[in-house]
């Protein structure tokens, strides 16, 4: 084949090839009856549960994501900083059923910060204690228990018989433990709770709410972090040794979550007729950890559930923020001291949890130092502090500290200070 015959059969398959191309644009291939078209690239969405708990289709300026929790009352917070990401409902009374166990708990762990009580003390179950309905572990009129053993029934069991006998072995009676129970709560600020028994059996007058559980469960976990030791036990057993002899009894955590939830850490579940089912589920990821309280819920899986979504909605809204960049400190003139000045330091290096919403760029940092101090003063004393703000919104603050000791000058010390002066 020559040269030119080549060339003009090519420009003819091009022009060709052109010419498909363009009557494929204006006319559409049509699929062969039968055939099955190409699948494309699909998620699946199903009508949303009206049981279960998740977002708000409905997005506002404040919220991009709107959270709509299926729980009559809900609460979501950052223990570390107590700062609230979520709430629904959260002041409204109700029965907090076995919940109410978290400040039995706080008490009988003050006790023992306070050394009034060790975990290796007898604990003796009186006839009231044994008496107890609703969730119990068995205990019987005389027997006895070590304290760590019957924090173990009451953390994992919820156990109304061993939480009568722990306040009646505190405070004497478990009226007088009550009245603590409700001084406690006034103390941390709790404005709408009040108790009646230690237990959480449904009783006139004995309310709290999702926010003031939210409270008391921070206090507990943050305080005395060791309650997880007993917490995340999700399966164990104590041993009852009474006038028929020896025999074991298993025990099973009433809080689902810990199985259910990557990260859960407790706390306390509740339920009874009237407060129907709640939940106060701890959980840590990250080094973000959340405490996310639940009440009224229509089942123990609703419970699980609805506190699930909570956790997840602050997972994945929260984001730890550092403060890896504190200004430098100054160093700080001090009055009638051995040395005219002092070095400083922080507490710590500020840390907080922010929101999606937030633009940390616009976070802002406002120092507050004394302009001089008078000896004597000690290292660690607090001079100062820096500040950090989001807008009017107090995010958390540093204290700045001493980071040295000063004495006081003495007469040979000013004497000294004098000539030195003269001479230079």
């Amino acid at each position: 084949m020559n040269f030119s015959l080549y060339t003009l059969i090519k420009k003819h398959a091009v022009i060709t090839l052109v010419f498909l191309i363009l009557l494929s644009s204006v006319f559409p291939a049509v699929p062969i009856k039968g055939a099955k078209a190409p699948e494309e690239s699909q998620t699946s969405v199903s009508p949303p549960d009206e049981n279960t708990t998740g977002l708000n289709e409905k997005p506002d300026d404040k919220n991009p994501v709107r959270f709509h929790s299926q729980a009559k009352s809900a609460l979501l917070m950052e223990a570390s900083t107590g700062q609230v990401i979520f709430e629904q409902d959260a002041d409204t009374k109700r029965p907090p059923a076995s919940i109410t166990k978290i400040m039995t708990l706080i008490l009988i762990f003050d006790a023992m910060n306070s050394g009034t009580l060790k975990p290796e003390d007898s604990i003796t179950v009186s006839e009231h204690a044994a008496s107890m309905g609703g969730s119990q572990v068995f205990l019987e009129t005389g027997e006895t228990q070590t304290a760590d053993t019957m924090i173990k029934c009451i953390a994992v069991a919820s156990g109304n018989d061993a939480c009568v006998a722990m306040a009646e072995h505190i405070a004497g009676t478990e009226e007088a433990f009550v009245e603590k129970m409700n001084k406690r709560a006034v103390e941390l600020g709790m404005k709408n709770t009040h108790f009646v028994n230690c237990c959480g059996l449904d009783a006139e007058s004995h309310y709290t709410t999702a926010r003031d559980i939210a409270i008391m469960s921070r206090e507990l976990i943050i305080k005395y972090p060791d309650i997880f030791r007993y917490t995340t036990i999700w399966m164990d057993k104590i041993t009852h040794v009474t006038r028929r002899g020896s025999q074991e009894f298993g025990l099973s955590n009433t809080n689902k979550l810990i199985r259910q939830y990557n990260g859960a850490t407790g706390l306390k579940t509740g339920s009874t007729s009237k407060a129907g089912f709640c939940l106060s589920g701890t959980a840590s990821r990250n080094d973000i950890s959340l405490i996310a309280v639940v009440m009224a819920c229509n089942s123990s899986r609703d419970r699980v559930r609805a506190c699930s979504a909570l956790l997840d909605y602050g997972f994945a809204n929260c984001h730890l923020y550092e403060d890896k960049a504190m200004p430098a400190l100054p160093d700080l003139p001090v009055k009638n001291g051995k040395s005219d000045s002092l070095p400083l330091m922080y507490d710590k290096e500020f840390s907080c949890v922010t929101t999606n919403q937030m633009d940390t760029g616009k976070i802002r940092r406002k120092m507050s130092i004394k302009k001089k101090v008078t000896a004597p003063v000690r290292k660690g004393q607090s001079v100062g502090t820096l500040t950090y703000y989001y807008g009017d919104t107090v995010l958390g603050k540093t204290m700045v500290l001493a980071g040295a000791s000063v004495e006081k000058a003495g007469y040979r010390d000013c004497a000294g200070k004098l000539i030195q002066g003269l001479v230079f």
